[in-house]
This record gives C-alpha cells, sequence and structure tokens, in this order.
C-alpha cells in the first residue's frame, strides 16, 4: 500500500514526458491517500502539534527579517515614483495593497518551500533509506499517518498564520520609513493604509496561504516519502521539493489573483 505506483513499460510520449505525467498521477495519489488518513481516528496529536512548532516557531525569525526588509525596501523604492505626481500621501494605501495583496502570501510561501519544504524532503528521504518508516510499518504503527498527515496539516495550518504575521511586521517596516521622512503617526499611517482594503483582499490572501501551504507539505512529503538512490536521493528529494513547489506557488498564484479578480 506504501509502495510507490510502478512505471509502465509502454511508452507513450516520450520517456521523461511520460514520467512526468505519471508523477502527477502519483501526486494524485497521494494527495487522495492524504484526506482519506487525515480524519479517519487515532489521530497523532503531539506530533501534530510538534510539527506546528516546528513549522511556525521555528520560522518567526527568518520571516520576521524578511518582512522588515520588504516593507522598508518597498516603500523606498515607491516614494520617488509617487514623489513625482505629488502623491506621496498615498505611499501607506499603496504599500498597504502590495503587501497583503500580494507580497506577505507570496514571500512568506517562498519562504516555507525553501525552508520547510526542503526539511521535511530531506527529512523524510533519510528516514526512508535507512529504513526507519519500513521499521514503523513493522512496529505496526501508521506511518503514513504519523508523518505525512502531521506535516501536511502543520504547513497548510501555519502559513496563513506566518502570512498574516509577516504583513504586520512588514507594514510596521514601511511606517518607520514613511514617519522618517514625513513624521506621520502610527495611528494616521494605518488609517491611510486599511481605507483601500477590504474583506476580499484579506480572504483572498489567507485562502492563498492556505493553498500554498497544502501545497509545500503534500510536495515535500512525496518527494521525500518515496526517495530512492540511498543518501544521493535525500539531497535530489531537498532539490525537488523547493523547486516544484516553488512552481506550483507561482501556478496557484496567478489562477487565485484571475478569480478574485472576477469578483472585484
Amino acid at each position: 500500500m506504501n509502495e510507490r505506483p510502478r512505471k509502465t513499460r509502454t511508452q507513450v510520449f516520450t520517456r521523461k514526458l511520460d514520467a512526468f505525467f505519471l508523477d502527477i498521477y502519483s501526486i494524485g495519489q497521494f494527495t487522495g491517500r492524504f484526506f482519506r488518513e487525515a480524519f479517519r481516528p487515532p489521530f497523532e496529536w503531539k506530533e501534530v502539534i510538534r510539527q506546528f512548532y516546528m513549522v511556525g516557531y521555528k520560522s518567526l525569525a527568518l520571516v520576521s527579517v524578511t518582512s522588515f526588509v520588504t516593507g522598508i525596501v518597498f516603500t523606498k523604492q515607491s516614494r520617488p515614483s509617487l514623489a513625482e505626481f505629488g502623491a506621496t500621501s498615498w505611499l501607506p494605501s499603496l504599500v498597504a495593497i502590495a503587501i497583503i495583496r500580494a507580497l506577505a502570501p507570496l514571500v512568506t510561501a517562498l519562504i516555507a518551500a525553501g525552508k520547510v519544504g526542503s526539511n521535511i524532503g530531506a527529512e523524510l528521504g533519510s528516514m526512508r533509506v535507512t529504513e526507519q518508516i519500513d521499521a514503523m510499518e513493522v512496529s505496526a504503527v501508521n506511518p503514513f499517518r504519523y508523518l505525512v498527515v502531521t506535516r501536511v496539516l502543520a504547513t497548510t495550518c501555519m502559513l496563513p498564520l506566518l502570512m498574516l504575521y509577516m504583513a504586520v511586521i512588514a507594514l510596521l517596516g514601511a511606517y518607520l520609513n514613511v514617519h522618517n521622512n514625513e513624521q506621520t503617526s502610527l495611528a494616521a499611517f494605518f488609517q491611510n493604509a486599511f481605507e483601500q482594503i477590504s474583506f476580499l483582499d484579506i480572504f483572498s490572501s489567507s485562502f492563498k496561504s492556505l493553498l500554498f501551504g497544502f501545497t509545500i507539505g503534500i510536495i515535500g512529503c512525496y518527494k521525500g516519502y518515496y526517495t530512492t538512490q540511498g543518501t544521493q536521493g535525500v539531497g535530489k528529494a531537498a532539490n525537488s521539493a523547493v523547486v516544484i513547489s516553488m512552481f506550483l506557488i507561482f501556478i496557484e498564484e496567478i489562477i487565485v489573483v484571475q478569480v478574485v479578480n472576477s469578483f472585484r
């Protein structure tokens, strides 16, 4: 049941194209199994909480620094363009729209893909090549539920929280830059910033983060769970987990933006 679907010997297109479609089919089966196992007791609550800590708390330092710098840099880059039209008063609204609608969910997802996705792929890959997963099966423990379900739930639930945290820190960085140049108060900055922000913006960003987190968790677990070729395969699993996750994140970003814009 835990074996990866075998590759067919009959070549339909080219070898690489056949392998690509087979991987898509395998990921679909892997995702379907996650939904079957996620809602079936017993639940691994202790491991879920531990993964929440690993995904959320362990990422706070990197997210904090990145978001603060992002807010400052974006504000600095936007000010000269608005100053040419005498519209620097629109700077808080512009920064808030850019951060909440696009930068916060996308940058958070890319950070998580690089840090969390690679870690999941390497961790599960190491357990696979050292036969720890096989040992769990022998000891009557469901390795898929313990290893995969808990990590996917953690990335799915924690990424929206990290996104909201990043948005706040980025806006604080933007405020410091605005205050340094225009002496704007904190209350006035946030009042101007959220004038153009609607519930749809916050909902769409939260939904995107939820989708990005699920993608990172599924891809990282899939690549690690089916690692082959020993220690060399562990490195490939970590690398491919990051690359594929980032590629899918950009595709999902385009699709969600198109759907959300149809409701504006």
